[in-house]
């Protein structure tokens, strides 16, 4: 049974990569996955300040806000997923401030297994590239940890339009294939 973590980081909650968030989760408990889901607009996060004062405190960060617990979770975790829509082509902001607050324990998100997807109103994924692009940037800094899936959600403007497009079985697969 493996650990997965899934990071939902849009700001509507049953928004269209927050659906597959959810189906990406049943999909691994279906499989016999242990799988949780933090939505990250329940969170607390503050910026990172580039204070480097986790670096000489053993990971600990000066703010004290919920980027902690999500750490102890990323760095208990087997699967981390992390999903965000697309905002001017790029990952929006709660995903990559959450990215920037790792920095105080990345080198402890080790030998994790992550899949990326993203959701935007463009339908052509070579678009949604650089967004992808962002999530790789991040996962190099992760040591030994290994790409095992994308999922693209394009087409899905409005809320539910995820429903009907491939996105959704894809997550549900993925998940399942854990």
């Amino acid at each position: 049974m493996k650990q997965v973590l899934v990071i939902s980081a849009t700001p509507r909650k049953g928004g269209n990569s927050d659906v597959l968030c959810d189906e990406f989760v049943r999909g691994a408990r279906e499989a016999g996955h242990s799988a949780e889901k933090i939505f990250l607009c329940d969170k607390k996060i503050g910026f990172c300040t580039a204070c480097d004062y986790c670096q000489t405190n053993a990971g600990e960060c000066i703010q004290d806000d919920d980027m902690a617990e999500i750490l102890e979770k990323l760095v208990s975790s087997d699967v981390i997923v992390l999903a965000s829509p697309v905002y001017f082509y790029t990952l929006n902001a709660q995903m990559k401030t959450l990215i920037d607050r790792v920095y105080a324990r990345f080198t402890e998100v080790r030998g994790k297994e992550l899949y990326f997807m993203v959701t935007a109103a463009d339908t052509e994924v070579a678009n949604m590239q650089r967004t992808i692009e962002c999530f790789r940037g991040f996962a190099d800094c992760l040591p030994e940890s290994k790409e095992m899936g994308v999922i693209y959600g394009t087409g899905a403007w409005e809320v539910g339009d995820i429903k009907k497009l491939p996105a959704m079985g894809q997550a549900y697969e993925m998940g399942k294939a854990v």
